[in-house]
């Protein structure tokens, strides 16, 4: 008999302390989601909501826990707080008194980002909620070089790169002409992350031989399609060798180099005939003293083809 009543109170008391542990007077409530910002701090805002049973409520217990990482960030416990590097109680003077059980990281990373849990006991009941933070971090104002290929491209004369960097989650290049076309499609972008997590993005644009666009304009979104900067860069004028392919010459060049050539073989032909001409009528009058009155020719006679008067001289002069 004395051992069933031993056991009868043993279960009775077990019934009474689940029956408490099941009636409790102490909610937490968080934050759904926080974004922070790499390098500042960030605030996880977690409060302790007691009914008015448990408005004397004492804390007893305070854990934060990240998603993936086994040991628990900040442990409040018999009047002792154990945190991490870089956590602790948003308000310093914390005690177990207070409700206000948010968690401050004062030097957000990459790694920071996930999903937390904040954990509180006390002596009128316990409660867990759970917060998420997104991280992320802007990225710098994008730089554009021009550079020519060693290799030689069939129709491109040469390629814009833009790079940008210091940025998470990973973000987009985009390329827009002067009037506000778009090219991305055309370049090809690549992505590669630090050892701190953050992300370097560069794009490469080719520049096609006969564009007509003088100006052309790199920009940097984030993940969720933000423009953080924009960079234009204005081509700078074309080379010979870009514009009139081989031998370096101009499509103006190769029209007018042939017309300049033709017009003074043309010019050198008119001129070695004037000379001709001018040569022959000089001579004509040196041949009168030899003749007779009656015997030099008829003026019609002298329109004939230059030459024949100097053939006919030495026939019509008496010896």
């Amino acid at each position: 008999m004395a051992s069933s009543g031993t056991f009868c109170l043993t279960l009775t008391v077990l019934c009474i302390t689940a029956a408490i542990a099941q009636t409790s007077f102490v909610t937490v409530e968080c934050n759904a989601q926080t974004l922070g910002e790499h390098g500042h701090q960030s605030l996880l805002e977690c409060f302790v909501k007691t009914t008015k049973e448990g408005a004397d409520a004492k804390i007893l217990v305070v854990t934060w826990t990240k998603e993936g990482v086994e040991k628990p960030l900040l442990v409040f416990h018999q009047g002792d707080v154990d945190a991490q590097k870089g956590y602790r109680f948003a308000e310093p003077a914390w005690d177990e008194n207070n409700r206000n059980t948010s968690l401050l990281i004062t030097n957000t990373a990459v790694t920071d980002d996930g999903v937390y849990s904040c954990m509180v006991i006390t002596d009128s009941g316990d409660d867990e909620a759970h917060t998420s933070l997104t991280v992320k971090a802007t990225y710098k104002a994008p730089t554009v070089l021009h550079s020519i290929p060693e290799k030689k491209i069939p129709n491109q004369v040469g390629e814009l790169v833009c790079i940008t960097d210091g940025g998470y989650p990973k973000g987009q290049l985009r390329w827009f002409d002067q009037d506000g076309g778009e090219w991305t499609r055309s370049a090809a972008m690549n992505a590669t992350k630090s050892g701190s997590g953050l992300f370097r993005l560069s794009s490469t644009f080719p520049l096609l031989q006969g564009s007509i666009f003088s100006k052309y304009t790199c920009m940097v979104f984030n993940a969720s399609g933000g423009k953080e900067g924009s960079t234009t860069f204005e081509m700078p004028p074309p080379s010979p060798a870009e514009l009139g392919g081989s031998g370096g010459l101009t499509l103006p060049s190769k029209v007018v180099a042939p017309v300049v050539v033709i017009g003074s073989l043309i010019v050198g032909l008119l001129l070695v005939l004037v000379y001709r001409r001018r040569s022959q009528n000089a001579r004509r009058p040196s041949a009168v003293p030899l003749m007779d009155d009656h015997q030099r020719v008829p003026a019609r006679q002298s329109d004939v083809e230059e030459g024949c008067l100097d053939d006919m001289m030495p026939e019509t002069v008496q010896p």
